[in-house]
């Protein structure tokens, strides 16, 4: 049995009911074995891959709040610190009730080859816990931030980690947790990213993993002859970077003609209006039903179906696992041309590979979103600066950071031979920095 195969084995074995963790881990190692075969007696010997698949560091702790009738709820936090090879942890924390154990180290196992991408000096990790912000007040998610914050500030620290937001995780939230740092630790420090304006905060963070999406696509297109002009586009999710991927590529000349959250869909032939859609989820915490108030001429449709309407470019931009190999047949069959995620590991492992199979080109997550967590980076240089760059600083930093990225993973794929494959690319460029840090640092 090869290397490879022995450390997904393992990684199955010593960590059950975590399919989502498999799923990320033998993603990255199967498109890692031209790399891994190559140096294969010097990774066995130091334990290379065990030591990349096991987090540096697992945190589980409970998380009691009252609600408004002064009901206590527990919850269960977590903060999985994966790697810090290349510098402090970074990434985000998620509040859904689908959150557990196996969720947050595949997001964070990740989250340390997206951060390597960046070329910006962030190790990997992720966080979070099974509370559903939707809802509650303002006061009873203030609540459970205060409770969940009071236990997560002994871990974490601007040179330490640094968490941000994710799902469920917005302003509001990232506001509610500042503050209790602040209080616990008396420290004002860049401790989180996506903070308010006023006290820290980046400008371009809110936009940065939606537009950061478009730029590399962008990138990947004008380097194969063609342009975001006049391209359909199908767009899957209702949140932050569904609503600004669907806007940057407005801008750039393309046409979204559809969104989508848990409950249904929106197919809009003359293009999703931004404006409309924020105001449904940003200011009135609506769902998509209210979309056709807006405008009347869209159709709304209950449950799935996004990957049904005909496209030249998909962006699956919701949640893990959305689009299955059926939604990829049906987007081949209707002639798309690339599919990038906007979300983490949005296609599931058989869709990816049908889509790569049938010549399509396909951005993998960790590179197509790492907009967010790159524009999060500048925020933590910002802080560090006691300065506050414009919009248009940040903007363009982060237009050359996604097509860096991208000749980045073009460059790996060519090197081993899978031109165009830019997931085996993706992998083995954040890959190759991570393992340089990791074997000059020695064996800790």
């Amino acid at each position: 049995m090869s290397y490879v195969d022995e450390v997904i084995d393992r990684v199955v074995r010593e960590n059950p009911s975590e399919p989502e963790f498999h799923q990320a881990v033998k993603e990255v190692l199967d498109s890692l074995r031209p790399v891994v075969d190559a140096n294969e007696q010097a990774f066995r010997r130091d334990a290379l891959l065990e030591r990349l698949v096991q987090p540096e560091r697992q945190i589980k702790f409970r998380v009691p709040w009252i609600d408004d009738k002064g009901q206590v709820h527990v919850n269960t936090g977590y903060r999985v610190q994966f790697n810090s090879a290349i510098g402090p942890y970074k990434g985000g924390l998620r509040l859904h009730p689908s959150v557990n154990l196996g969720i947050i180290k595949f997001l964070g196992f990740e989250q340390i080859f997206k951060n390597s991408l960046t070329g910006l000096p962030i190790g990997g990790g992720k966080g979070g816990a099974d509370f559903d912000p939707k809802g509650k007040s303002d006061r009873e998610v203030m609540a459970f931030c205060q409770s969940f914050m009071s236990e997560l500030c002994k871990y974490i620290g601007a040179d330490t980690d640094i968490p941000a937001g994710d799902i469920g995780t917005g302003a509001r939230e990232i506001g509610y947790m500042f503050g209790q740092y602040k209080k616990l630790r008396g420290l004002f420090e860049g401790v989180l990213t996506g903070k308010g304006l006023s006290y820290g905060g980046s400008l371009a963070r809110t936009e940065a993993t939606g537009y950061g999406l478009l730029y590399i696509v962008e990138e990947m297109l004008k380097c194969h002859g063609q342009t975001l002009a006049g391209k359909t586009i199908a767009v899957s999710g209702a949140g932050n970077v569904a609503i600004y991927a669907i806007e940057k590529a407005h801008q750039l000349g393309a046409k979204v003609v559809t969104c989508s959250d848990s409950t249904g869909w929106i197919y809009d032939p003359q293009g999703i209006d931004v404006a409309a859609l924020k105001e449904i989820k940003e200011v009135k915490r609506q769902r998509l039903t209210e979309y056709r108030q807006y405008r009347p001429d869209a159709v709304y449709h209950e449950g799935r179906g996004v990957w049904s309407v005909q496209c030249d470019i998909a962006l699956p931009c919701a949640t893990q696992n959305e689009l299955d190999l059926a939604d990829a047949k049906t987007l081949v069959a209707g002639g798309v041309t690339a599919v990038a995620e906007g979300a983490n590991m949005p296609t599931t492992a058989e869709a990816t590979e049908y889509l790569l199979q049938s010549g399509v080109y396909f951005l993998p997550g960790k590179a197509a979103n790492a907009g967010g967590v790159a524009t999060s980076a500048l925020e933590m240089s910002q802080n560090s600066e006691r300065l506050q760059w414009t919009f248009q600083q940040v903007d363009a930093k982060l237009k050359g950071i996604m097509a860096n990225l991208y000749h980045n993973i073009e460059d790996a794929a060519k090197k081993y031979g899978f031109a165009d494959n830019f997931v085996v690319g993706a992998n083995i460029a954040g890959f190759e920095k991570v393992v340089d840090a990791m074997n000059a640092q020695g064996i800790v």
